[in-house]
């Protein structure tokens, strides 16, 4: 039986724990997560996906502030795993760390390395109109997802698909293939092999400000971001109404089958139609959330703000 420590922190990470957990082949000795974070308006404290789990099972539960912390490097050390497995845990594992294991620290990576390294791959591939992305299993190093590769499966992406349903993808092809890449790595039957470095690229951290609409983009590049940062950090303009700027967040949107030219931002209403133009096309909004207020349809929305008409969005 294989010894496995898991890493992993949110909702993409537990199918692949529970499919280490209930594989006979496998035993989950100990789960590391991150610290509980306050989250809502009341900052109350919340628990990571992976901890639920992880205390459902009543699993050996660490959640260190630190890595480097002696005390958690110890304990890690007295677990006697094979291997580390390392699924959107949330920080850097310090070399300190990827020493302990004798197969190393396995990682769970929703690209097909190298293409995509970093904190957010399947926006990235979605936004850059990326036909086909997959998951890729490999072994963890110092760098930014820069390790050896043990096995990746394509995944391909539909035109209309969204970081959520692309996500969906892999969870369902990813916990296979994990399972599959670590009985073979640690019967010996499946070796590293270095990444081509020199067709890497890499994603970035999003923030919320990179959800601001660049209305001089073509149409289609404000609908694959539009598909890609569903849920964070969203698409959103500002609208000036009445000497006040308004958050406009845009919960759906579409390229409009419309003949004449728009100017960028410029906002036209044609019947419950809420049209706005580009660098080159026209989007249409289907509905979206007013700031202060409940997500709605365009056409409520037009019913409540019907002077956004001729406006020209920030």
């Amino acid at each position: 039986m294989m010894r496995v420590v898991f890493f992993g922190t949110p909702e993409l990470a537990v199918p692949f724990l529970q499919a280490l957990a209930q594989d006979a082949q496998f035993e989950v000795v100990g789960v590391v997560t991150m610290p509980d974070k306050p989250s809502g308006r009341g900052k109350q404290l919340a628990e990571s996906p992976i901890k639920r789990v992880a205390q459902a099972w009543r699993a050996t539960l660490f959640q260190p502030e630190r890595l480097k912390d002696p005390a958690i490097i110890e304990s890690l050390q007295k677990l006697d795993a094979d291997a580390f497995v390392v699924v959107a845990y949330g920080k850097i594992i310090p070399p300190t760390i990827l020493a302990i294991p004798r197969l190393g620290c396995v990682n769970v990576h929703p690209s097909l390395l190298p293409a995509w390294r970093g904190p957010s791959p399947r926006q990235a591939a979605i936004e850059a109109g990326d036909q086909t992305s997959g998951v890729t299993i490999m072994v963890l190093d110092e760098g930014m997802d820069t390790g050896p590769l043990l096995a990746s499966k394509k995944i391909p992406l539909a035109k209309d698909e969204t970081t959520e349903s692309f996500t969906k993808k892999v969870c369902e092809e990813g916990p296979f293939l994990l399972l599959e890449t670590l009985r073979a790595y640690a019967a010996g039957t499946l070796s590293p092999k270095p990444q081509d470095n020199t067709k890497a690229t890499m994603s970035r951290l999003f923030t919320r400000e990179d959800g601001k609409v660049n209305w001089q983009e073509p149409a289609e590049t404000i609908e694959r971001k539009f598909r890609a940062y569903q849920p964070w950090p969203g698409l959103w303009s500002a609208w000036n109404r009445k000497g006040k700027s308004m958050r406009l967040k845009w919960e759906g949107l579409r390229i409009a089958n419309h003949g004449d030219k728009l100017p960028p931002g410029n906002v036209l209403v044609q019947g419950e139609q809420l049209l706005i133009g580009t660098g080159s096309g026209v989007i249409e909004i289907t509905a979206l959330q007013p700031e202060g207020k409940p997500p709605m349809t365009s056409r409520d929305f037009l019913h409540g703000y019907s002077d956004v008409s001729g406006a020209t969005l920030g």
